[in-house]
């Protein structure tokens, strides 16, 4: 591909990534896409067949994203240090690239067909490896026996996600993660009574 037109398509999904979290999905045309670009409409049909390609884009990048910050995280790192470096990774996801994310939390049900089926799937992976890390931590002793990882991640991913509303672009969320992760793992340290 040229690079001036892999360029003009890198600054097409950024702009595309900007409105849809600004607008929505619905609420962004062609024509809007086109005036951010400072083109005639038709001239994004040689990057894009369709908004739905940007859409797409904008949620490959959501998930690359998110699945990255998982990956960087030591094997061999303490249960619960896994954990804490999970939710620094997210809010640090979120920082880097707010308009994606905002677009991953809120857009995804737009998507058609098998590409929604893709996303859905990288989605719930994503919720199992944020899950396995609770159960790792519950059967190595780290985190209370009776510990449900399945409720530990739906709350962990529902405040990481919700960021998106407050959090400032490019903002520095090493701290705020150590915080979140205070809040959440003290209270799933501890014993626990045997489940009959």
């Amino acid at each position: 591909m040229d690079l001036s037109l892999s360029v003009r398509r890198q600054e097409l999904a950024r702009q595309a990534a900007r409105l849809f979290a600004e607008r929505g999905y619905h609420g962004t045309s062609i024509d809007d896409l086109a005036r951010a670009m400072g083109v005639q409409k038709g001239s994004l049909y040689a990057h894009i067949s369709s908004k739905q390609d940007l859409l797409y884009e904008t949620m490959r990048d959501g998930a690359e994203a998110f699945h990255g910050a998982l990956d960087a995280i030591p094997d061999e790192a303490p249960a619960t240090e896994k954990i804490r470096l999970a939710l620094r990774g997210h809010l640090r996801a979120v920082a880097d690239q707010l308009d994606v994310a905002t677009v991953f939390v809120q857009e995804w049900r737009y998507l058609e067909g098998e590409r929604r089926e893709e996303i859905l799937a990288e989605r719930r992976r994503y919720e199992e490896r944020i899950r396995a890390l609770f159960r790792e931590g519950r059967d190595l002793g780290e985190l209370r026996t009776d510990l449900d990882d399945a409720s530990a991640a739906l709350l962990t991913l529902s405040a990481a996600n919700w960021a998106y509303t407050w959090l400032q672009a490019g903002r520095d969320t090493d701290d705020l993660a150590d915080r979140f992760y205070a809040l959440l793992v003290d209270g799933m340290r501890g014993y626990s009574s045997p489940r009959y």
